[in-house]
């Protein structure tokens, strides 16, 4: 069959796009968001269910509606919050939710049902999901509705979700619909299904677009919007500015307009193809979470290479990509399913927007400094905010509220089809976008302490955000937006500070604070906190040196050089200092590196005079004792070669080391040791204020659930791929695909998924967290194994001794 473009489809789709979406849950309000191809009033049902088992539908106990946002003529997206001032959901049951859709009354004959009258201007969820060409399934039920369940009051049955880095051209098959397995075995009981889910970065990747994915993406675009939207590639005094659309800008042809026209870096470092197909347009940034989300919009067939190209080896390249992007598609229906049934939190890291989003001063200057670079960063975080900002915070995006001027300045952008000035600059200034300067074109900045930040708007809508829940809250940071660019004597690309002091206040002291009291691990009615950091704190120790050699090299675009925490020596003891003020058990989920893991640090602060003898250490008294757990699930789908070679026993050659910091609060600094000697050796005015250690926690054995030992769909899938050719070369890597050699020691560095759960004890020092890393083994293809890493929490109150 072949390609058949979106505009010659459109009419045959069902209402629904993508979604729902089950976003904010809590016990007084729920937000679901859906898109649309047709304006309507959305309205949310909540009801119970039953015997709290989700089986059976019961009365409704809260009920809400909103208008969609019109972002196009056939793209309309709402996210509805159903609330209640009288009545809570509770923690231990199962509830099911319901969406009605009531037509534009010019909209009504498109979506004809065959009813009459008042019926026929409003959709069920079950005839807006589903169409003659499309079915459609969202519920684990037989009613046919999404369900949830709150977070529990006890925390040993507490289950969330994370992950991140989903790439449809990431080698490897998604892992992310292994969470669909694991809500249908546990769909009916409250309390062992996932509570939560939190995707910590990366949802899409606005660089490294495959060729046959940006055809797909730019023509959906503009049929979605119903116009073309004028890129700006230049601009001069004298001549004003040049445009282009993105159907001007084909695939495989962006690279040096990306680079030169956008200073955009994705390309640099002689890897062209990682920008080859940057996304540009509007249109093009929502569709993207559009076909990561659903497969309403993905076509049976892409174009043959043959009709793109003439060169073989361009063809080739492209039907292959075509395989592999229908490869991801294949379990869409399991990535929609699982998004409609668990509260979904999102937050960016760079790919949703570009590579090196913000990196640094360097790169906010030559990106931000250009026309099409700005449009860009503008375009992207445009449709984060509308496809996962808002559900995140709703209550940004109510009336009166900035979200909501921000899409009342989208819909009138859009409307003038893009040619709108002062809704794009006030878009701009909603999103936190600096003023150019008039002389320079180059991004304002403005001094916050001793480090330069972006000038945003007092009034831009804040990124970050806080989840609280009975037993444990989730601090969600934004470490983009808010970082601390070095000012003096700096070179621009100098390191950042992932938050600059004004973020740190706001995203973690105060959020911490907010409780009344300090959450200390020894206070029984103290709940678990939890930090969502999109990158690491602590990474393996050979990214570390090749990052400080690039920075030595200044080649920081090369590796991300100024992402990780442990870069910037102050802010990190900064970090260590403000988590631990107030709790003495911390557990961080991240993302960004491509491999699962678990860390723990171990952090002892000393008493108020300081540690005057450095051969003290080992026996020196302490005053605090703090323990923080890093637990890392990445990536959902971008597996890579050096990923796949540490998973293995091969990384037991050169195993991660415990290691050891001393550090200094005023002013902030760390510094590694190995010995009291190399403490002495530290020229500082004062002795060290605490000590951490970190110790990577060892991935215990594969297991295979009984329910994951033959899972149907991944068996049809390999059949599906299985040729004479593959079965030949899957014979000759036998040793590779060896149990005993896929089975490493420290690090799951094929595509994975985490779930944490806790064991929460009064004792302090039986307390602990567990992650379970899912993933595909490829010893047996069509089974799903898991890698458990369980990390201590108790309070060690010695410091361990040191060689001497």
């Amino acid at each position: 069959m072949p390609w058949i473009p979106l505009s010659y489809r459109l009419n045959q789709l069902p209402l629904i796009l993508a979604g729902p979406i089950l976003r904010r849950t809590e016990s007084n309000s729920v937000t679901v968001w859906v898109a649309l191809r047709s304006p309507c009033k959305v309205v949310l049902t909540i009801h119970a269910t039953e015997q709290g088992n989700g089986s059976r539908i019961h009365a409704p106990v809260m009920e809400g509606d909103r208008s969609t946002v019109r972002l196009g003529e056939h793209l309309h997206v709402v996210a509805v919050t159903a609330a209640a001032p009288d009545h809570r959901l509770h923690a231990q049951q199962v509830y099911a939710y319901d969406l009605m859709f009531e037509l534009d009354e010019d909209r009504v004959e498109a979506f004809n049902n065959g009813e009459t009258g008042e019926a026929a201007s409003r959709q069920t969820l079950q005839q807006a999901l589903n169409s003659p060409a499309l079915s459609v399934q969202v519920s684990y039920f037989d009613h046919g509705l999404p369900t949830f369940a709150l977070p529990p009051t006890d925390l040993n049955h507490l289950r969330i979700a994370h992950g991140s880095c989903r790439k449809p051209l990431g080698e490897g098959l998604d892992a992310l619909p292994i969470l669909d397995d694991l809500i249908e075995q546990t769909a009916l009981d409250p309390i062992r299904r996932p509570h939560q889910l939190f995707f910590t970065g990366d949802q899409i990747y606005g660089d490294d677009v495959a060729n046959p994915l940006l055809l797909l993406l730019t023509e959906a675009g503009d049929t979605l919007l119903g116009w073309e939207e004028p890129l700006p590639i230049a601009h001069s005094s004298t001549s004003g500015s040049t445009y282009v659309t993105p159907n001007q800008l084909k695939p495989g042809q962006r690279s040096e307009i990306a680079e030169a026209e956008g200073g955009l870096t994705a390309g640099l470092q002689k890897q062209p193809e990682r920008a080859k197909s940057h996304l540009f347009g509007f249109g093009e940034y929502c569709t993207t979470y559009l076909l990561f989300w659903s497969q309403t919009l993905w076509p049976e067939e892409f174009p043959d290479g043959r009709e793109v190209y003439d060169d073989a080896k361009q063809v080739k390249t492209w039907n292959k990509e075509a395989r592999e992007l229908q490869e991801f598609a294949y379990s869409l229906n399991k990535v929609r399913r699982l998004l409609a049934n668990v509260p979904t939190y999102m937050i960016f890291d760079d790919h949703d927007i570009s590579d090196d989003w913000y990196l640094n001063q360097a790169w906010c200057l030559r990106v931000l400094g250009k026309p099409l670079g700005r449009r860009t960063v503008q375009n992207g975080m445009l449709a984060y905010a509308i496809f996962q900002g808002w559900g995140n915070t709703p209550e940004q995006f109510q009336p009166g509220q900035v979200g909501e001027q921000l899409l009342t300045a989208a819909a009138q952008w859009s409307n003038t089809c893009g040619r709108d000035d002062t809704a794009s600059d006030a878009i701009a200034r909603y999103l936190g976008l600096p003023e150019s300067d008039a002389l320079t074109g180059l991004p304002k900045l403005i001094l916050d302490g001793d480090v330069f930040v972006l000038d945003r708007d007092p009034i831009a809508l804040t990124w970050h955000y806080t989840i609280r829940s009975t037993g444990h809250d989730v601090i969600v940071l934004d470490t983009r937006t808010w970082r601390g660019y070095p000012a003096g004597d700096a070179l621009p690309t100098a390191p950042p500070m992932l938050l600059s002091p004004t973020a740190f206040e706001q995203q973690i002291r105060q959020p911490m604070q907010q409780c009344g009291r300090s959450q200390r691990a020894d206070d029984a009615s103290a709940k678990a906190t939890l930090v969502v950091a999109p990158t690491n704190l602590v990474g393996l120790q050979l990214i570390d040196w090749i990052q400080h050699w690039n920075l030595k090299q200044r080649k920081v675009f090369e590796n991300d050089v100024g992402d990780a925490w442990n870069i910037h020596k102050s802010a990190f003891a900064q970090l260590l200092s403000i988590l631990f003020e107030q709790r003495d058990q911390v557990i961080v989920l991240s993302g960004d590196i491509h491999y699962g893991s678990a860390v723990r640090l171990k952090y002892w602060l000393h008493p108020s005079d300081g540690l005057q003898d450095p051969a003290q250490l080992e026996s020196q008294e302490i005053e605090q004792a703090c323990v923080l757990a890093q637990l890392t699930a990445s990536a959902f789908s971008n597996a890579e070669l050096k990923t796949r070679i540490v998973h293995t026993k091969l990384k037991s050659l050169l195993p991660e080391a415990n290691r050891k910091w001393v550090g200094w609060s005023n002013p902030p600094d760390v510094a590694e040791v190995k010995t009291v000697r190399a403490i002495a050796a530290k020229r500082h005015d004062a002795p060290p204020d605490w000590t951490y250690q970190i110790e990577w926690i060892k991935r215990q054995p594969a297991y295979t659930a009984s329910w994951a030992r033959q899972v149907l769909w991944l068996r049809l899938h390999h059949e599906a791929q299985m040729t004479a050719l593959k079965r030949f070369t899957d014979w000759l890597a036998l040793l590779w695909r060896n149990r005993w050699i896929q089975d490493g020691r420290e690090v799951v560095g094929v595509n994975n998924l985490g779930i944490v759960h806790l064991s929460w004890s009064a004792d302090i020092t039986q307390r602990s967290v567990t992650q379970d890393l899912y993933w595909y083994p490829i010893w047996k293809p069509d089974s799903i194994v898991s890698s458990r890493y369980e990390v201590p929490l108790g309070l060690n109150e010695m410091v361990p001794q040191e060689k001497r």
